[in-house]
């Protein structure tokens, strides 16, 4: 069943990304894109991720990468060096 029409995204691809890692919505549309655009979807998302426990923060206990999407991130951002600018100057 889709779950998200605007990206074609079924309930199973929610749930794969779950059993990923993704414990919340916001995860869930990092991955996917669903719940980005029109947001009708994201009850949905949220009933299918329910309240269990995340498999994520046990990945992470592990010392393992809990998404896939992540790791890639990590690697990309390596070589970036983040500035902190004080608000006194960012205005």
């Amino acid at each position: 069943m889709f779950v998200c029409s605007c990206f074609g995204v079924t309930d199973q691809q929610i749930k794969e990304h779950a059993a990923a890692g993704a414990c919340t919505p916001r995860q869930i549309a990092s991955v996917s894109k669903a719940g980005t655009d029109c947001g009708s979807c994201v009850r949905t998302i949220q009933g299918l991720l329910g309240r269990g426990a995340c498999p994520r923060r046990a990945l992470i206990e592990k010392g393992e990468t809990a998404l896939a999407e992540t790791a890639l991130a990590e690697t990309a951002l390596a070589g970036t060096a983040l500035v902190e600018t004080p608000l006194s100057e960012a205005a």
